[in-house]
């Protein structure tokens, strides 16, 4: 689908669709609200999502209940999310993979983004690093580099696997970078983790939501992010564009909503989500974990975003070679 197709797609509906619905809701949210998640408890996405569901509480005058249903590379949750009643009363948490790369590497998906979804509000951006363990030799990219080309492919990078958003950026750096490196898959970034603490794997490329706390704890080390700039709370580490050059690959989270749900409760939700966000004390708590707040976009801006985001990512899988299967 072509980039204006796709905007139209994810913001047809926003002033229509719904009415009826609307018509006969005069009081919203009257019970719980529910943000479905593709990612289990505990992960990056889900840390994220809790804290907004909890400070959404309190102007929304109702609870924000997650649900997560993760596996099947985001088709659980964003399947389930999508085959919702558009009520205003679940909404989908999503992340670039469920919204973006998804459809460009996969023939088939039991749900369409750019058909079922609408776009509410956007969260935060969350970038992603290349790791390695705290005891390793390898200091600075540099280093990572010129090890993997002395190594005769013998050197490793993990990843969760080619049609991730991990695997296709470690695609991309070492397609870039000319590393040579040999890419292993891991079911999990948890499994993952282990490993590289482990020694089976040199180093990985990771989401910070999900790699933070063992960085801070002193047990992995950041020795590069995948953002156009340094990240704020990382500024000691170098952005691979300073060594790549216009190397911007990092991750969000944005919630959408069944297709369908009626206008006045999704600008409501994106109000109250930009308000929040705004707040410097929940952004900070947002930075800790990894991912950097954002709430400057109305439900218009995020489906022209998303729009420019299938291009960019379009054109990503055709420089690394992916082809949907």
């Amino acid at each position: 689908m072509e980039r204006r197709q796709f905007i139209q797609a994810m913001t047809i509906g926003v002033s229509g669709m719904g009415a009826g619905v609307w018509a006969q809701t005069t009081v919203w949210p009257d019970k719980p609200i529910k943000f479905v998640l593709s990612q289990p408890a505990g992960s990056g996405p889900d840390n994220v999502a809790r804290l907004l569901a909890d400070r959404l509480a309190k102007p929304l005058g109702q609870s924000v209940v997650i649900d997560n249903k993760p596996g099947g590379q985001n088709v659980i949750g964003a399947q389930a999310a999508a085959r919702a009643a558009p009520d205003g009363y679940t909404f989908y948490f999503a992340t670039t993979a469920a919204l973006i790369t998804n459809p460009l590497l996969f023939k088939q998906l039991a749900y369409d983004p750019q058909k079922e979804f609408m776009p509410v509000a956007f969260v935060a951006r969350s970038p992603f690093a290349i790791l390695v363990d705290a005891n390793s030799t390898i200091q600075t990219i540099d280093d990572l580099i010129a090890k993997s080309k002395a190594s005769n492919g013998q050197f490793s990078i993990g990843n969760e696997g080619p049609r991730t958003f991990s695997g296709m950026i470690a695609r991309l750096f070492n397609s870039r970078s000319k590393a040579g490196a040999n890419l292993v898959p891991y079911a999990n970034v948890g499994v993952g983790s282990q490993n590289l603490m482990g020694g089976h794997v040199d180093a990985m490329v990771a989401d910070l939501a999900s790699t933070a706390q063992l960085a801070k704890q002193g047990k992995l080390r950041v020795i590069a992010t995948t953002a156009a700039k340094r990240v704020a709370g990382w500024e000691t580490v170098p952005a691979l564009s300073e060594k790549l050059g216009n190397f911007d690959m990092v991750g969000w989270f944005a919630i959408v909503a069944p297709k369908g749900t009626p206008s006045q409760i999704v600008f409501k939700l994106n109000q109250e989500v930009n308000a929040l966000l705004a707040d410097k004390d929940l952004a900070g708590r947002i930075a800790t974990i990894g991912p950097l707040a954002d709430a400057s976009m109305s439900e218009a801006d995020l489906g022209k975003f998303l729009g420019a985001e299938l291009a960019r990512w379009s054109d990503v899988t055709k420089e690394i070679g992916v082809l949907p299967e």
